[in-house]
Formats: structure tokens, C-alpha cells, sequence
């Protein structure tokens, strides 16, 4: 059952909230079971990875983009190929590897001839124009081809002989690391990292699914996802997570978080101080509030709570910290000093 939130968006006033409410109240009404058979059916593919499902889910529903960090054969591109399927999207693939030039996944501009002998340039756009992208292996392309994509994911459009191309929208970026290997990688910026909303990784599964995963991928016949959503479909439902209520509660915890993990704020332990060279900025937080309301529109509520802030602090705030050399060789991670922060909250 659907549970209407008590707080209010800010809007200019009582009859405009209590407008804009209702709206809010009618379109999740008819959305909330079909989210729910969504995370079903791509669970039904993709198995044992139920936590991940929910984060590439939520990262999409809030309209950002994910880095996707795991050990070979664990399914991130049959994640990536699932979660474009059921959600109605056109899916591209790039395989990045050192020799890969901006112009290669960008596109290019290309002289051609009409039947009357003229000369003319044509844009000819490259794997980059998807609308779900699964950028392979990240971490194999140069730092020049990398910011050709990290820039494209920001501003949502490419560049090409002084013209702008829009990229389509909806427009995501899957981008996947393996944390094995690392000869021949270029890391990916630390600043360029904030590009991602969430940065979320695969383990491997427990071993009734990997079990379950056996029998289902090893027989003569496949499985197939049917398609839940259209395109239309999930660029309204990302309209409408951002007109989700949040309440004053997970406002301040969302700043106590972000505010307290940057080691030249007032409110700062002596451990993050000591650790942080540089901690979160606002888009950091900004990630968090849209993730927060987008984990609660996949959980069947109309605004989020505590328990969404708690759940997503980690993969959203994880790869913003930068943790300097000395308090790496003792052992400090990311990790330990969000959950230090989590339980300042009380």
C-alpha cells in the first residue's frame, strides 16, 4: 500500500503543495506495482545481484550515471543489456582500450560527394549516441578519451567541428572497472569521478544463486526480459522522482553527512581531518537527495526516509573522498569514514 508522506515540497504556497501533492499521489498510484514487477524481471536475468539491480535502478529512476566496479564474469554487461531492454532503451556498447581516439566514440565528421560532384562534410555520430551506453573497461582508455566521455556525460551533448551535437534522452553512462588488472589503465581522475551518482560494486553471489545460475544459463534455452517500460515512460517517472516531498529530517542528515566528510568544515571529526585531503562538494549532496528519492519511489513510498540515506551513502559519497597517501598506508577507506558519519546521525 502506497504511504503518503506528511512533508511538503516547497512550493509558493498551501494551495500550490496541496496541488502538486495530489498530482504526485495519482501518477505513483498506477507506477508503484509495475516498478515493482520491473525489479522482478530484471532480477529474473540477472541473479544474485539484487543489491546492485537496486542501485543501477535507483542511479537511472534518479537520471545520473553509474561506475560499476567488479571482477570479470560477474554479469555487468548482461545487467547493462537487461536493464536497456526492460526500460524500453536503446543500448550501446564501447570497448575502451589505449588506442582509442575522443573521435571513436564521439563521432566523427566525414567528407562525402553529391551526384553533383559538390563536397560536403557530414557528422557521423559515434557509439557514443545511445540512450544506455555501457562504457567497457573505462579505465584502458587514454585520460584524453576519457574526458571526452566524462565531458559528454555532463554536459549531454558532443562537439564536433564547432557544432553541438544533443546527445538523446533520456542519456545514461554505465561505466565498468575491473579492479584486478591494472596494467595498461589510466585511473580515472579523482575530480572526474564526482560525474557518476553512484559508484557500485559487484561481489560475487551467494552460492544458492550461483547455483540457480548453473541451471539457468548452461541449458539449450536462454531467458529472455520482456520490456516493462517505454522511453517516454521512464523519462516521466524521472520527472516525477524529483517532485517527491522530502522531509526536514533527511534534509539535515543528507548536509550532517556530506558537510561533515569535508575535512576543512567547522563540524569535521579529528578523523577526517587527518585523513581527507578534499571530501564532497554540493553535487555530492545533490546526488544523494535524488537517490534517496528514487530508492523510496522503487520501495513503494512517496518520500524518502533515513533508512535510503543510509543505504546510499556509501556508493554515492564513496568515490568523492579523497583520502590522502598517509592515512592509505593505514588502512583507512572510504568506507570506515562514512560509517563513522552514518553514526553520528544517532
Amino acid at each position: 500500500m502506497t504511504q503518503h508522506p506528511s512533508a511538503s515540497g516547497p512550493t509558493s504556497s498551501p494551495q500550490d503543495r496541496a496541488f502538486h501533492h495530489d498530482d504526485t499521489v495519482r501518477a505513483f498510484d498506477g507506477l508503484a506495482p509495475r516498478l515493482k514487477t520491473l525489479v522482478q524481471e530484471i532480477g529474473r536475468i540477472v541473479l544474485g545481484q539484487e543489491t546492485v539491480i537496486e542501485h543501477v535502478l535507483t542511479t537511472l529512476l534518479g537520471g545520473g550515471h553509474a561506475l560499476l566496479l567488479g571482477a570479470p564474469g560477474l554479469g555487468k554487461t548482461l545487467l547493462v543489456n537487461t536493464c536497456a531492454h526492460v526500460l524500453g532503451l536503446e543500448d550501446s556498447r564501447i570497448q575502451f582500450t589505449p588506442d582509442l581516439m575522443p573521435s571513436d566514440i564521439t563521432g566523427a565528421e566525414i567528407l562525402e560527394q553529391d551526384e553533383q560532384g559538390r563536397r560536403h562534410f557530414r557528422f557521423l555520430p559515434g557509439p557514443l549516441f545511445g540512450q544506455l551506453v555501457l562504457a567497457d573497461e573505462i579505465n584502458r582508455a587514454s585520460p584524453r578519451t576519457q574526458s571526452a566521455l566524462l565531458q559528454a556525460m555532463a554536459e549531454g551533448h558532443v562537439t564536433q567541428g564547432g557544432k553541438t551535437w544533443p546527445l538523446p534522452k533520456p542519456f545514461h553512462v554505465l561505466a565498468t572497472q575491473n579492479p584486478i588488472e591494472q596494467e595498461g589503465t589510466y585511473p580515472l581522475p579523482e575530480a572526474q569521478l564526482d560525474r557518476f551518482m553512484m559508484r557500485i560494486p559487484l561481489d560475487f553471489p551467494a552460492r544458492e544463486a550461483e547455483r540457480r545460475m548453473l541451471l539457468q544459463t548452461t541449458g539449450a534455452t536462454k531467458r529472455k526480459a520482456e520490456r516493462i517500460f517505454s522511453t517516454a515512460e521512464l523519462l516521466a517517472t524521472q520527472k516525477l522522482v524529483r517532485t517527491l516531498p522530502v522531509g526536514e529530517t533527511v534534509v539535515e542528515a543528507i548536509l550532517t553527512i556530506v558537510r561533515g566528510l569535508r575535512p576543512q568544515d567547522e563540524t569535521a571529526s579529528a578523523e577526517v581531518r587527518q585523513s581527507l585531503d578534499y571530501g564532497p562538494g554540493p553535487r555530492a549532496a545533490q546526488a544523494l537527495m535524488i537517490a534517496s528519492r528514487a530508492r523510496a519511489m522503487l520501495h513503494g513510498r512517496l518520500s524518502p526516509s533515513m533508512e535510503d540515506v543510509r543505504v546510499l551513502a556509501e556508493p554515492v559519497l564513496a568515490h568523492r573522498l579523497g583520502i590522502s597517501f598517509a592515512a592509505q598506508t593505514q588502512g583507512v577507506d572510504a568506507r570506515q569514514l562514512i560509517a563513522a558519519q552514518l553514526k553520528r546521525l544517532g
